[in-house]
């Protein structure tokens, strides 16, 4: 009997999330730039009698453990791809916030992927394991190959770009946004305005190679912020909090609510997250780097 497989995967935090006007088919057009970062979900795939999902973790009751979870999907799609039935059991420690913005589902799509790919000895390879990441959601391709990526399209299709290291601190708030949710009320408040097509800044993309984190605070964007903000105004408490103690900016997450802060260095990073659990603005703190690797098999034991 095969041996379990264990994939580490990152959370990302989107440094220019620019925004288009909705398409026919209710997609927007996006320009994404992804970065990785040192936070990580493991999914482990191990041999069973059918598709079985659990989970553990600080927000482990808020995961779907049925074929609405994005890892049980991945096996789905993975196996009928390969005319196998989907035979595994997926456990996912969670360590990545749950509906927060980070794309902590679409990080367990893509490790469950990798792990059942190496599971059944299929060795799919690398270009349709993305395809199958398309599938199952615009950010799950980046989950798989991490570091720092444009997303176009609707995020899906990625052009790897330079980056220094850097470092964040991440506000978890009490809760989830749901995604669809915060993007119709961009549609709302977008409605009667000339949006113009995304485009990541040539600024930001230059400050994102050189490492200079000044440079990078100047730049950073998030056209979902304010519909965000719209459907949980408190986060402007946390934003604020941030900035106060020390952040040289922060931003909404994604599509939120964990909002992201980038800091100088270490040392700054541990006073931040610091002085955002003392204000009580929000249910806990992370501090990581990025970018980070994407999904990536652990060694055995």
């Amino acid at each position: 009997m095969s041996r379990p497989v264990t994939v580490r995967v990152p959370a990302k935090v989107n440094v220019r999330l620019a925004v288009g006007a909705a398409r026919p088919d209710g997609f927007h057009d996006l320009a994404n730039v992804f970065l990785a970062v040192s936070l990580y979900d493991e999914v482990t795939a191990a041999p069973a009698d059918g598709l079985t999902v659990t989970c553990e973790g600080p927000d482990a009751d808020q995961v779907p453990l049925d074929r609405g979870n994005l890892a049980a999907r991945a096996a789905e799609i993975l196996a009928k791809r390969s005319g196998i039935l989907p035979a595994v059991h997926l456990h996912i420690d969670k360590r990545i916030p749950v509906a927060g913005g980070m794309a902590g589902g679409s990080a367990d799509g893509a490790a469950a992927l990798l792990a059942c790919d190496a599971l059944w000895g299929l060795d799919t390879p690398r270009a349709e394991l993305l395809d199958i990441c398309a599938e199952l959601g615009s950010d799950v391709p980046f989950s798989l190959v991490g570091g720092a990526a444009l997303g176009t399209g609707r995020g899906e299709i990625l052009t790897p770009v330079p980056a220094g290291t850097f470092h964040w601190v991440f506000a978890v708030a009490d809760g989830g946004l749901s995604t669809p949710a915060v993007f119709r009320e961009f549609d709302r408040l977008a409605e009667g305005r000339d949006i113009p097509a995304p485009e990541a800044s040539p600024a930001l993309l230059d400050a994102l190679a050189s490492g200079d984190p000044d440079a990078l605070a100047a730049t950073l964007a998030n056209d979902l912020q304010p519909a965000a903000l719209s459907l949980r105004p408190r986060l402007a408490d946390t934003l604020a909090a941030g900035t106060r103690a020390g952040a040289l900016a922060g931003l909404v997450s994604g599509s939120g609510p964990t909002t992201a802060f980038l800091v100088r260095d270490a040392e700054s990073a541990a006073r931040v997250a610091a002085a955002l659990e003392a204000s009580g603005t929000c249910r806990t703190t992370r501090v990581a780097t990025s970018p980070a690797p994407g999904a990536t098999a652990l060694p055995e034991g």
